[in-house]
C-alpha cells in the first residue's frame, strides 16, 4: 500500500513538473473554508495569445479533486484530452456526499454557490479562459453527474453543455440497487442537508429529475450515459423518460459496464467529443 501511495503521489508530481496541471486553493467566502481544485491545460498554453474554452469535471460522492488525475485507467487521459481539444479541464473538490447542493440546513454545504459564484470567477480571473457560457461546459461521474445536471439547469447563463456519467439522476435511494444500510445512511445524510423534501412526483428541486422543467427552457445540450450493470441505472432511465416526455433534446446511452473507473475512463472521451462539438457549433 505504501508503494502504491508513493506511486500515485509521484504520478501527480510528474504532471505538475511538466507544467500541464496546476493545483490551486480557492477560499470560499460563503462557507469560510478553502477548497482545492486542479486545472489541466494543453501544450503551448503559456505561450498562447488566445483564450481557451473550459470544461468543469466533477468527482463522485466519496471522491476528491484529484480523482480524475489519479484513478483513470490511462494516467495521461486528461492531458491527452486537453491537447486534443485545446481546452482547460478544471476538477473541483467538494465535500463527501454533498451533491453540489446549497443546503438550506448547513452553512458548510454551499457548493452550488461556491462553484458558480466563487470558483468560476476565480478560474476566469487567473487563467486564459473564454469567459462566456458558449465556451463553458460541465460534466461528472456519479454524484458529479448529478452536480453537472443540477448546476447547469439552475445556472443556464454559465454553461452551454452538461453531461452525466453514471449519475445520481434521482437522490431517492429507493431507486438505487444498494444494500439497505447504505440506502438508509444516504437518506439520513440527505435529511441533514435538506430537511424534509418531496421524493415522489412532483420531485424536489434538489434532485436532477426535479429540474426537468428548467432543462426544457434553457437550451443546454445534454449527454447522459450509464452502464447497464450500474446501481444507478434506474435513475438514469427515469430522467431519460422524463426528458422524452417533455420533448427535451438530449443524447442518452446505455453501455456494458458498472460503477467503475473503467467505465468512466471510457466515457470521458465521448463527453469531451460531445462538448467540443457544442463549443464549435456555438462559436461559429
Amino acid at each position: 500500500m505504501k508503494k502504491l501511495l508513493t506511486g500515485v503521489f509521484l504520478l501527480f508530481f510528474i504532471f505538475q513538473a511538466i507544467g500541464q496541471v496546476d493545483t490551486v486553493e480557492v477560499y470560499s467566502k460563503v462557507m469560510d473554508k478553502t477548497l482545492k481544485a486542479a486545472v489541466v491545460f494543453p501544450d503551448g498554453y503559456k505561450e498562447a495569445m488566445h483564450n481557451f474554452p473550459v470544461v468543469y469535471l466533477l468527482h463522485g460522492g466519496s471522491g476528491r479533486f484529484s480523482d480524475w488525475h489519479n484513478k483513470t485507467t490511462d494516467p495521461n487521459l486528461l492531458i491527452d484530452l486537453v491537447n486534443q481539444y485545446q481546452v482547460l479541464i478544471v476538477t473541483p473538490g467538494v465535500g463527501p456526499s454533498s451533491y453540489y447542493f446549497d443546503s438550506p440546513q448547513m452553512d458548510s454545504v454551499q457548493y452550488e454557490s461556491y462553484l458558480t459564484k466563487e470558483l468560476i470567477p476565480f478560474i476566469d480571473g487567473k487563467y486564459k479562459t473564454i469567459s462566456d457560457r458558449k465556451s463553458r461546459a460541465i460534466t461528472g461521474l456519479s454524484m458529479g453527474g448529478h452536480g453537472a445536471m443540477m448546476l447547469s439547469a439552475k445556472n443556464p447563463e454559465l454553461f452551454i453543455a452538461a453531461g452525466s456519467m453514471s449519475g445520481v439522476m434521482n437522490i431517492d435511494t429507493r431507486l438505487w440497487t444498494v444494500n439497505p444500510e447504505f440506502a438508509s445512511q444516504r437518506r439520513q445524510d440527505q435529511a441533514k442537508m435538506l430537511g424534509e423534501i418531496q421524493y415522489d412526483s412532483p420531485f424536489s428541486q434538489y434532485t436532477a429529475v426535479g429540474l426537468v422543467d428548467k432543462m426544457k427552457s434553457n437550451g443546454i445540450a445534454l449527454l447522459i450515459d450509464c452502464g447497464v450493470d450500474d446501481f444507478l441505472i434506474a435513475t438514469n432511465r427515469q430522467i431519460h423518460q422524463l426528458l422524452l416526455e417533455n420533448g427535451i433534446p438530449h443524447e442518452y446511452t446505455e453501455r456494458p459496464g458498472a460503477h467503475t473507473w473503467e467505465y468512466w475512463s471510457d466515457a470521458l472521451p465521448f463527453h469531451m467529443l460531445f462538448i467540443s462539438r457544442e463549443f464549435k457549433k456555438n462559436l461559429q
